[in-house]
């Protein structure tokens, strides 16, 4: 689920999907109880082993932060180099896997690498859901997991090489839902208790 909060990167992921741009690419970096990243064109073609993460459209999307969206399990963001503006990569994302924090964890955390106060509910999602907390205010999150998140934990425990690449290749394909396909989901989500559909 793409959020509505941050349009340009909604919009520029549908288009790429769209237009079969993801589909056998590699999830090129996976980093147990952290995130797995995929997006980088060159990794259709890749030879085995080879260092990846360079690739890109040739274009970047200007920053899309939002305070209330954050670093918890299943969250989509946009990768992205040390720019100062923290503009995000046209093409490479990742989805946050992350670890349950204890509240001196968090602690911890908001002082030494945050330097603010996370919101209390906020900190009760990290603690029993987890997340990634060190990434918030830093990178544009725009989109969620709300099926399938067990394929996520899966793709994080593989084996990777020295730079984080898994042994055997893990190849996507992302397609956009049909409108129809898109609202049959909805309703199984509300009727699940999922909420805060229409605030996205």
């Amino acid at each position: 689920m793409l959020y509505n909060k941050t349009p340009r990167h909604r919009d520029n992921f549908i288009k790429l999907a769209k237009s079969r741009f993801y589909n056998g690419v590699l999830f090129h970096r996976v980093i147990k109880a952290f995130m797995i990243q995929g997006g980088d064109p060159d990794s259709k073609t890749a030879a085995p082993g080879e260092k990846l993460g360079s690739g890109d459209v040739k274009y970047t999307i200007p920053a899309e932060i939002c305070d209330s969206l954050f670093h918890k399990k299943g969250v989509l963001g946009a990768a992205r180099d040390n720019n100062p503006e923290m503009a995000s990569s046209g093409s490479q994302f990742y989805i946050v896997q992350g670890k349950k924090f204890s509240d001196p964890e968090l602690d911890s955390l908001e002082i030494k690498r945050l330097h603010f106060k996370l919101p209390l509910w906020e900190r009760e999602i990290y603690k029993s859901i987890g997340g990634s907390p060190h990434l918030d205010t830093k990178y544009t999150v725009y989109g969620e997991v709300v099926r399938g998140l067990s394929m996520v934990d899966s793709i994080s425990v593989v084996q990777t090489n020295a730079e984080d690449r898994p042994l055997a290749d893990i190849r996507m394909n992302v397609t956009v839902l049909k409108r129809r396909e898109a609202r049959k989901l909805e309703k199984a989500m509300i009727s699940e208790g999922f909420s805060g559909l229409n605030s996205l």
